[in-house]
């Protein structure tokens, strides 16, 4: 594990690889960690640079202030990238990573060849969906519920609800004891989401993009990710879009063979 001092704070990463750089974000409730089932088939091809956004693991928040929020995570990636020597790099976002990603391609197009985008998480607006309601979404909603439980010191059940409302009954029981342990890792975090107040996405906002891009996602995941997914790809201009059967939110968990192939394919076009 590196640091690299970005706006003030020590942001964790690893790296591994030569060749073009690959940044890899990951999303809600993970850190570096995540990406470890990706980095031997993907580095083959790239210098792979997996970063913890600020807040978590190998830091442990008590998730008071406000720090946390997608504005500062853009800020602290595009100084990130600033500092790396070669530049511009492709960029991966998985989950709030990919909005992480949306936004910085927006901002700082020129720190960026490509971007892949792994089922983006946020919210849209009327203009991209048309059954759009003022509020938070109902999974949303069901995150709040598990913030709560784990401000309350109900980390495990706070975890199981985030889960669940995520994958499904049981998701949480199912889950090998290492997968748990990463969430344990980073649960406060889930404190600074909910009052992260991100902006939804807009048919304004995807228009913009101007980057190649690519977006990834799992054909069984449930909800309203896909309808995200879609509905940006629809509007990013010369995007393309994969889908890998029988996968779902954590699809290169679950699927890292199939998803190291359509990433390295991407990427070398």
């Amino acid at each position: 594990m590196q640091t690299l001092r970005v706006n003030g704070y020590d942001m964790a990463y690893l790296e591994t690889g030569a060749g073009p750089p690959l940044v890899c974000v990951h999303g809600s409730l993970c850190d570096f960690r995540n990406w470890g089932g990706v980095l031997g088939p993907l580095s083959t091809k790239h210098r792979v640079i997996a970063v913890s956004l600020r807040h978590f693991f190998p830091e442990h928040w008590d998730g008071t202030g406000d720090s946390y929020s997608i504005a500062q995570h853009v800020d602290d990636m595009i100084a990130f990238i600033e500092q790396i020597d070669a530049k511009p790099v492709d960029l991966m976002g998985h989950s709030r990573g990919g909005h992480i990603g949306f936004r910085l391609a927006q901002r700082r197009p020129d720190l960026l060849r490509r971007l892949i985008l792994a089922e983006p998480g946020g919210e849209l607006d009327g203009s991209l969906d048309p059954d759009h309601q003022p509020g938070p979404s109902p999974l949303a909603a069901r995150f709040a519920t598990a913030a709560e439980k784990i401000a309350a010191g109900d980390i495990d059940g706070g975890l199981a609800f985030f889960m669940d409302a995520l994958e499904g009954p049981g998701a949480w029981k199912r889950m090998p004891a290492m997968p748990k342990q990463l969430l344990r890792d980073n649960a406060m975090t889930l404190l600074g989401q909910v009052r992260d107040n991100r902006p939804p996405f807009s048919r304004t906002d995807a228009e913009a993009i101007r980057t190649p891009t690519l977006f990834i996602g799992g054909a069984n995941t449930k909800g309203g990710l896909p309808k995200v997914l879609h509905a940006l790809a629809r509007h990013v201009a010369g995007s393309k879009t994969q889908m890998i059967r029988g996968a779902t939110h954590p699809m290169f968990e679950q699927a890292p063979q199939k998803f190291c192939e359509i990433v390295l394919n991407f990427l070398a076009d």
